[in-house]
C-alpha cells in the first residue's frame, strides 16, 4: 500500500509531465509561428496567443528576431526544468531519499531556472528599452521570481547534499 507522500509524487510526476508538455508545445508554437511570420508579414500580429508584434517587426526585424528567441529560450529552458523535476520524482525513493544524485540534479535544476531569469531580465530590459522608443511594447517586469526559486531551489539541493553525508555517516556507524 503506498502511503500519503508517494501518492503526492506520483500525482506531482503526472502534473509535471502535463507542464513539461505544455511547455514544449509552447516553445515549438512561438518557433513555428515566428518561422510564418518572416514568409507571411501579417502572422505577426497574430504571433502565439494573440501577441501582436508587427509594431515591433516594423521598428526592427532584428528587434523583432530577438524579442522572439527571448521567448523560446524562455519557454524551452522552463521545460527542461520541468524535465529535470520528472527525473528527480521519478529517480526519488522514500526509503533512501537523500541521494548524491538527486542533489545533483536538484543543484542543476537551480542552476537552470537562474538561466531563465538572466534570459527574463535580459527579455524585460530589452522590452523596457523599447517602450522608451515608443515602439507600442508595454512594459513587463516579471523575472525577480526566478531568482527566488532559483534560490530556494539550490538551499534544498545543499540540505539533499547534507542529508547524503549524514546518511553516510550513520551507515558507518551501525
Amino acid at each position: 500500500m503506498k502511503t500519503q507522500t508517494e501518492r503526492i509524487l506520483m500525482v506531482m510526476n503526472i502534473l509535471t509531465w502535463v507542464v513539461f508538455i505544455g511547455l514544449a508545445i509552447q516553445a515549438g508554437a512561438i518557433l513555428v509561428s515566428y518561422g510564418v511570420s518572416i514568409v507571411n508579414p501579417a502572422a505577426s500580429k497574430h504571433l502565439y496567443k494573440e501577441i501582436d508584434l508587427s509594431s515591433l517587426k516594423q521598428f526592427g526585424f532584428w528587434h523583432y528576431t530577438l524579442i522572439v528567441s527571448f521567448m523560446v529560450a524562455m519557454a524551452a529552458l522552463k521545460s527542461y526544468v520541468a524535465y529535470l523535476v520528472i527525473k528527480v520524482l521519478s529517480e526519488i525513493k522514500m526509503v533512501n531519499p537523500f541521494t548524491m544524485e538527486i542533489a545533483r540534479m536538484l543543484e542543476r535544476i537551480s542552476y537552470f531556472i537562474f538561466g531563465v531569469w538572466i534570459i527574463t531580465l535580459f527579455y524585460d530590459l530589452h522590452i523596457a528599452w523599447l517602450a522608451k522608443q515608443e515602439v507600442g511594447m508595454k512594459e513587463n517586469y516579471n523575472s525577480g521570481e526566478f531568482i527566488f526559486l532559483a534560490g530556494v531551489v539550490y538551499v534544498i539541493s545543499q540540505i539533499f547534499k547534507k542529508g547524503v553525508e549524514i546518511q553516510s555517516e550513520n551507515e558507518l556507524t551501525v
